[in-house]
């Protein structure tokens, strides 16, 4: 028996399982950021950003097993080889277990230095900051073993399930902390809050590889003979997952540390918001990566058809956001969070609303290259990035505060992207990759991105904007929607072996 993981209709459903998945955690927070940065002030919520950050970026402890086992397991089930996944996902959890143990011993141990020395909380905030930090990090094991459960999940293109998860810890991310207001405005309490949802979350993780996964409910099977291929593969998924976000998140620190904890909310309030724009983009790049792996070796050309269709979709998706964010920036950040965010944050957002439509693309790219079997390429070129653009944030932000911060970001992602781009080309069969064609409709986007930030005055901007929209909606139903239907189409599902 094999299990279709490449088809056009596997593919819709999970994108769109996963669009759903990514909105309403958003919706959530554009309801309940507002309310947290009244309830906790602007101090506490930006120590508190820092948090939600850290959660993200603790799961780098789980080796990169969720991506090894996404790509490992995608590659027996698509080749009939249902019965060598059970001690895969085993072998994998027991690892990422036992490295949050000791991760939590890390983060516990370095909590104090970090909160003062690094980040400089203020005095009368440190020590409940401390507490947060530490609460945390013994939620550790769990953030890792989950991050190997939910791989596991993505390799059989089950996001029905995954989302169905994921979408009530995405709210209760941010409607957790407002359960803990009415009773006061500390952080260690907030963090336990966080901590327990986590537990839960992991749980019901379990249940559902266990449901699905075949052959997993029978006896727990570790194999000592997997751990090297795991490691391999995940090493390298590990040295992205912990470069890629340091790169991301390490503006924060350093705004933190060179400015002001009121200046990291500032920044990351831009920030998070332009993130949103991943909402369109994660749901087709998450199927891609199983996609990818069942098929880049097999069948080449399928893979190709894959990538065009995909960098199409996410192009057509990201664009129209991405413009919006930037042309109207002012007025939606003093709609939603006041004046005072409006002043400090625009320019801001404007930088970073370009630099997520040019990362959504690469993303694509980069799950190609990983889904391929070559995790090493993408991570290596982090590695080359990384102190290359802390030099650059840091000159920036001494130079030009947070907007400097988003001028660091943006310039690193638009390399970033321009050489993911050359690595996927190496990957697809010659003459399948029409570069001259996407060089120009990134070019076209790019320009109406920047206009979109520099015109002055509602009237022009709205006009321009709406003009746009109109021309991205047509040029988009005629080179984007229809030839992607089609691609579909072409596709159906794998015939045996993962092959079309």
């Amino acid at each position: 028996m094999t299990i279709d993981l490449t088809g056009g209709r596997t593919l819709v459903r999970g994108a769109a399982w996963n669009l759903l998945g990514q909105s309403l955690p958003v919706i959530a927070a554009f309801l309940f950021v507002p309310l947290l940065v009244r309830g906790l002030g602007v101090e506490r919520f930006g120590i508190l950003s820092l948090a939600w950050m850290l959660i993200g970026y603790f799961s780098l402890f789980d080796l990169g097993m969720g991506g090894a086992l996404t790509r490992m397991v995608s590659e027996r089930l698509a080749s009939g080889r249902q019965d060598e996944v059970p001690a895969l996902v085993w072998t994998s959890l027991a690892l990422t277990c036992a490295m949050g143990l000791v991760g939590t011993l890390v983060v516990s141990s370095i909590a104090p230095w970090l909160v003062g020395d690094v980040l400089k909380v203020p005095a009368a905030f440190r020590a409940e900051t401390v507490g947060l930090l530490e609460v945390l990090a013994f939620s550790l094991p769990v953030i890792t073993g989950t991050a190997a459960l939910s791989g596991t999940l993505a390799a059989q293109q089950r996001f029905g399930v995954l989302n169905a998860i994921r979408i009530p810890m995405g709210i209760f991310t941010y409607g957790g902390p407002l359960l803990v207001l009415p009773f006061g405005a500390s952080l260690v309490p907030i963090a336990l809050v966080l901590a327990a949802g986590r537990g839960v979350a992991g749980v019901v993780h379990l249940a559902a590889c266990l449901a699905t996964t075949p052959g997993m409910r029978g006896t727990v099977r570790l194999e000592r003979r997997l751990v090297r291929p795991l490691a391999s593969f995940g090493g390298w998924m590990t040295v992205t997952s912990a470069v890629g976000p340091l790169m991301v998140y390490m503006d924060r620190f350093l705004i933190g540390g060179m400015l002001s904890m009121a200046m990291v909310a500032y920044y990351t309030t831009p920030y998070d918001l332009t993130s949103r724009m991943w909402i369109l983009s994660l749901p087709v790049v998450a199927v891609l990566f199983p996609a990818f792996a069942a098929c880049s070796r097999t069948d080449p050309p399928r893979a190709a058809r894959l990538f065009d269709w995909g960098l199409r979709t996410v192009a057509l998706l990201l664009f129209p956001a991405a413009l919006l964010l930037a042309t109207f920036a002012a007025e939606i950040l003093r709609f939603w969070l006041g004046p005072d965010f409006a002043a400090q944050g625009a320019t801001v957002l404007r930088l970073l609303a370009i630099g997520m439509f040019v990362n959504g693309l690469a993303q694509v790219a980069l799950a190609l290259v990983q889904g391929s079997g070559r995790p090493d390429l993408g991570a290596r070129l982090h590695l080359v990035e990384l102190p290359l653009y802390l030099a650059a944030v840091w000159l920036l932000i001494r130079a030009h505060g947070i907007e400097g911060a988003a001028m660091a970001w943006l310039g690193r992602v638009a390399v970033d992207a321009i050489a993911l781009f050359l690595l996927a080309a190496r990957r697809l069969p010659r003459g399948r990759v029409g570069s001259a064609r996407l060089a120009l409709a990134g070019g076209a986007a790019l320009l109406a991105l920047v206009t979109g930030c520099v015109l002055h005055g509602l009237v022009p901007r709205a006009l321009f904007a709406g003009t746009i929209l109109l021309v991205t909606a047509a040029v988009g139903w005629r080179f984007v929607a229809v030839p992607g239907m089609q691609v579909l189409r072409e596709l159906g599902p794998a015939s045996p072996r993962g092959r079309a």
